[in-house]
């Protein structure tokens, strides 16, 4: 839409707006002409959407690479974005009745609720709760404990959004820096996390109803992950070793941050937030992380370079 749109097609749409006709043309169109105003109204609104929520979206994620554009927005951030200036234009197409002389003010004031009432929508249409939060009874039967109420929620989140986490049901690898965030403990393995998640799964299913409208139907419109090649098939190697190691280390990066962060927002010293957090994260060796042990040890051992990184992560989290 963003490539076939052109200048006619904006200034009508503006000029409709400012007649307080815009709505009214767009519901007495005919499909060509429907497609052209979608096309002007997009071309108005994309850019306000990626400024004023795709960008400070991604910045919260610490997705510094799609914050910089569209060109650099990873697939499943590039989907979320369509889908938000999607729901502008459906907006402004019902709801632009009256004249407006600043179509791009009057938008930007229309991004909230807009985008707000469409991610609900889709939420409902699937089963998945439209603001999900923890009913009475589940907390009661997982004992209060607060690491598991939060789980529950960020489960029936889950449900609800369209990408899945690749090949795997649940995303266990940004649950376990939120597990470190609530409990103030060191980052979880995967072991803990799936049998917390199937806990609280199995105090879901007291209630079989509920959890099939809730859980299970939402979970069965996710797209599904493209199944891996068979076994005896060498495998595809889109991209090098290292940029593999470099993704890896990335995700873990954005782990030790956020658990990083949880410790000083309850008064940790920096470097004794740091220094736990990196030796925890990053002290196993792997293919991902070939430094050694002894390495990360000297490290942190010496005061000016444990300094310096300190202040590179404060930095980074802008304290």
């Amino acid at each position: 839409m963003l490539d076939t749109t052109g200048p006619a097609d904006v200034a009508g749409v503006r000029r409709l707006a400012r007649d307080g006709l815009l709505a009214g043309s767009a519901a007495a169109a005919r499909p060509r002409a429907l497609a052209r105003l979608r096309g002007g109204v997009y071309t108005v609104a994309w850019p306000l959407v990626f400024t004023r929520i795709t960008k400070p979206l991604e910045h919260r994620r610490r997705h510094a690479d799609c914050a910089r554009g569209l060109a650099w927005l990873r697939p499943d951030c590039l989907d979320r974005f369509h889908d938000d200036v999607e729901a502008v234009v459906e907006h402004a197409l019902r709801r632009a009745t009256d004249p407006i002389e600043n179509l791009e003010g009057w938008l930007a004031t229309r991004l909230t609720p807009a985008t707000v009432d469409a991610h609900r929508r889709r939420r409902g249409e699937t089963g998945a709760l439209q603001r999900p939060r923890l009913p009475a009874w589940l907390g009661q039967a997982l004992g209060g404990d607060p690491w598991l109420c939060d789980l529950a929620v960020q489960l029936l989140v889950w449900v609800g959004v369209p990408a899945t986490a690749g090949a795997e049901l649940w995303p266990l690898d940004g649950w376990a820096a939120r597990r470190a965030e609530v409990t103030g403990e060191p980052v979880a393995g995967r072991d803990t996390l799936e049998r917390e998640v199937e806990q609280v799964l199995a105090a879901m299913r007291t209630r079989p109803a509920w959890h099939a409208e809730h859980v299970e139907r939402p979970l069965g419109c996710k797209q599904a992950p493209v199944a891996p090649m068979p076994a005896e098939l060498p495998a595809l190697e889109l991209v090098g070793a290292h940029e593999l190691a470099d993704a890896r280390l990335a995700g873990l990066a954005e782990q030790a941050l956020e658990a990083i962060e949880a410790r000083l927002n309850r008064g940790e010293a920096p470097a004794e937030a740091v220094t736990a957090v990196v030796t925890t994260v990053f002290g196993e060796q792997s293919p991902a992380n070939p430094a050694s042990d002894d390495w990360l040890a000297a490290a942190l051992a010496d005061p000016e370079r444990l300094d310096g990184i300190v202040a590179t992560v404060l930095e980074i989290l802008g304290r």
